[in-house]
């Protein structure tokens, strides 16, 4: 998938994910006037969830390499006159974050996610025992080759590799403490939550 040409159709396109998108959010501890870094944050889907987190006295950064996604993005900010995001348009690896923040959202970023120099410059971002939460897709157990055709087919419009897709969460769990992980979707799906060292 190419953002530029599905940007303006990706919430459409992506509205099962929903529920997923849902629970890693939740699972991201979070409180008024707190700030965070929404990575990967593509069309601002997990704005709204996120804002109902921090309040309108916190501040969310969404970082996308899309300029498409972004663009997408800020008109959803225009509708909702939210003031307390911040956006900005970079590769993850290069991007200036103009903040330390209190936590981080990697929400079905698994090519962010496989790149440890943009992992390591998140967590450069954040403060000590910030709090981290990262899930999407992953493959079903190995027996379970079925579903993990299925999973390829959902995922592969939006995934440039399916490398290290059975661990999607391990350049990051070298980077936290008291990482946990938990499957959903018949292993198909995770969450993993986490502190900054």
């Amino acid at each position: 998938m190419t953002y530029s040409q599905h940007a303006r159709d990706y919430d459409r396109l992506t509205h099962a994910y929903t529920g997923i998108r849902r629970a890693i959010v939740e699972a991201l501890p979070l409180f008024p006037g707190e700030v965070v870094l929404d990575v990967g944050c593509g069309t601002g889907l997990c704005f709204p969830m996120l804002q109902d987190k921090v309040g309108r006295h916190g501040h969310i950064v969404g970082i996308d390499a899309s300029p498409h996604m972004l663009a997408v993005a800020r008109d959803r900010l225009a509708q909702h006159g939210w003031r307390n995001i911040t956006l900005v348009q970079s590769p993850i690896e290069r991007a200036s974050i103009p903040v330390t923040a209190d936590a981080a959202l990697f929400c079905a970023v698994h090519d962010v996610l496989r790149s440890l120099q943009a992992v390591r410059r998140v967590v450069q971002s954040l403060r000590p025992a910030a709090q981290v939460a990262a899930g999407g897709g992953k493959w079903a157990a190995p027996w379970m080759v079925p579903l993990s055709a299925q999973v390829r087919l959902l995922h592969a419009p939006f995934v440039d590799s399916f490398e290290g897709f059975d661990r999607p969460w391990s350049h990051l769990e070298q980077l936290l403490t008291d990482v946990h992980v938990d499957e959903m979707a018949w292993g198909t799906g995770y969450v993993a939550t986490g502190q900054v060292l």
